[in-house]
């Protein structure tokens, strides 16, 4: 017999046994109930292992990455997301006058200025950069403060300051936290005027009375030192606001001044033109002396007017009428009384007598200023005209220069145009014997102006002809056409001028300097188109603003 082999023990495990579902009722078919279930394989298993492992190690380079990497990169980048910078507006400079009375100021938010008239085309005004400002100067920043016009503009980049810079911490949900400020702002410089803003206010004042009362539709006037070339005061009549443009928020008092018929932004002092009349006869007067036209001494017969016989018909004559006869006059007599008689022979020549001719009278007024800017700390100045022959020819359609031309041009009249400011400037030279001062606003000092010197250049002509003129001059204030003057608190020298406009209308001049003794300042004041009739004009405006000065500033008054 064989042995018997034994048998091994298994275990019998769910799968082996086999179920007949058709005999179990109790089991839901639909719910796979029944089913034999099988395991998962090691290849499933080993796969699942494998994909998760994966995974997982893509989790933890990237980590490295960025931890260890690219840490300090990110770290940086975290901190700047809570730390922003911003920049630090300097304050504007302030604008003071001579006496250290604040002019123009900074307030929270806005650029004050001082309520007083007469002082917004000396300042100007601001407002904020606009897109050309921006593309002009790539150092403007969108918040800076701009000046616009006169002085705020002139010396922008000395008023506008250097910004800062601070560092602003802030928290997840934007609170700031912290600031840290890491360039400290300058502040933009100061500035100080020569304008004292009493004078200026009350000329101004007294200008706009005159010309509302007597129908004129503007004016100029200046007061400026004759020596330094300071300018004391300048008023332009009707002006806009600085402080109402600045703000920028009354909309129609912005359109008014924008649409005013009588222009208010027009800065007359500068830019305005005119003719002159009579205010150019101590001109004409030393360029007779210095090229030997005439004596101081010899006299003249004014009868009222001259007759000039016509080159092609000698039977015909051109006559021009003189104000007034005026009798024989020498020259002192004739600037005090301004005969237009005199003054036609000594420019244009009459009777056999030689006169300067257009030529000269050119060359004279060109080397007294006239015909070019006067180089003042403002925008915007006009050169003038200085007619000749020549420049006739090319503008106008009459294209003959003729004697009467030339006459015209001896007393002020015709072509000739020139700003205030010039005739200031030629004032001024007459009152210190040739010198031609460059005006300014600013008071001029090593930090902002290197190696400056008022003197622009000094006409070489003797100092005797120019006494003969200011002698004339003072002669008018005390029994001329400037008698309005002759006050007793100062010494004034001056001459008249009215310049016709047409028929109907004329500008009026007054020009002088004082203490007659001792000249300190020059003075011009033009009002413009006024009626002709009229009999008050730049004169009386001068004769209060001396009754004003003797009273509130007495010290510009004195020797």
């Amino acid at each position: 017999m064989f042995p018997r082999k034994k048998r091994k023990k298994f275990e019998i495990y769910p799968d082996e046994i086999f179920l007949d579902s058709e005999n179990i009722s109790e089991f839901n078919r639909d719910q796979f109930e029944g089913r034999i279930e099988k395991p998962l394989g090691k290849f499933s298993f080993f796969s699942v292992g494998t994909f998760f492992a994966i995974i997982i190690f893509v989790f933890l380079f990237r980590a490295f990455f960025l931890q260890v990497v690219y840490g300090e990169n990110y770290s940086i980048r975290s901190e700047n997301n809570r730390l922003r910078s911003a920049i630090i507006m300097p304050n504007r400079g302030i604008i003071y006058d001579r006496n250290n009375e604040k002019l123009a100021w900074n307030g929270p938010g806005s650029r004050i200025y001082a309520d007083l008239v007469g002082l917004s085309h000396t300042l100007g005004y601001v407002s904020w950069p606009v897109a050309e400002d921006l593309e002009k100067n790539k150092n403007i920043l969108p918040d800076s403060i701009m000046g616009r016009e006169a002085i705020e503009k002139k010396y922008n980049q000395f008023l506008l300051g250097v910004p800062g810079l601070k560092l602003i911490e802030t928290d997840s949900q934007n609170n700031v936290v912290s600031e840290s400020i890491q360039k400290v702002p300058e502040s933009g410089r100061d500035l100080f005027l020569t304008i004292d803003s009493r004078v200026q206010s009350k000329f101004f004042e007294i200008m706009g009375s005159v010309i509302g009362e007597r129908g004129f539709r503007g004016g100029a006037g200046v007061v400026l030192d004759v020596e330094t070339g300071e300018v004391l005061a300048l008023a332009s009549y009707p002006e806009y606001s600085s402080q109402i443009i600045s703000d920028g928020v009354d909309n129609d008092k912005i359109q008014g001044f924008i649409q005013g018929a009588n222009n208010p932004f027009l800065n007359r002092v500068v830019s305005g033109l005119y003719t002159p009349g009579s205010v150019i006869k101590p001109l004409i007067a030393i360029a007779a002396l210095n090229e030997n036209i005439i004596s101081p001494e010899k006299s003249i017969f004014s009868s009222g007017s001259i007759s000039i016989p016509n080159p092609f018909f000698p039977d015909q004559f051109s006559v021009f009428n003189d104000w007034k006869a005026h009798g024989w006059v020498d020259m002192r007599q004739a600037l005090a009384v301004s005969s237009n008689a005199y003054f036609w022979e000594i420019g244009g020549g009459l009777n056999g007598s030689e006169g300067l001719g257009i030529s000269r009278i050119e060359k004279y007024a060109k080397l007294f200023g006239f015909g070019s800017e006067t180089g003042i700390d403002l925008f915007s100045e006009q050169k003038g005209l200085v007619p000749n022959p020549e420049w006739k020819e090319n503008n106008l359609v009459d294209p003959v220069w003729r004697i009467g031309d030339t006459y015209n041009t001896s007393i002020g009249q015709g072509f000739l145009q020139v700003t205030p400011m010039q005739i200031g400037v030629y004032v001024a030279s007459l009152a210190n014997n040739g010198k031609i001062i460059q005006p300014h606003l600013v008071f001029i000092d090593n930090n902002n102006s290197d190696n400056y010197n008022s003197i622009k250049r000094v006409i070489d002509i003797p100092q005797e002809y120019f006494e003969v003129a200011k002698e004339g001059m003072r002669r008018a204030v005390l029994e001329g056409t400037a008698s309005a003057l002759n006050i007793p608190s100062v010494s004034i020298a001056a001459k008249t001028g009215t310049a016709e406009i047409g028929k109907k209308y004329v500008n009026s001049w007054i020009i002088g300097f004082f203490p007659y003794e001792n000249p300190k300042y020059a003075f011009t004041v033009a009002l413009e188109h006024g009626p002709v009739e009229n009999l008050i004009g730049g004169l009386y405006v001068m004769r209060q603003l001396f009754e004003w000065m003797t009273v509130n500033t007495p010290e510009y008054l004195s020797n």
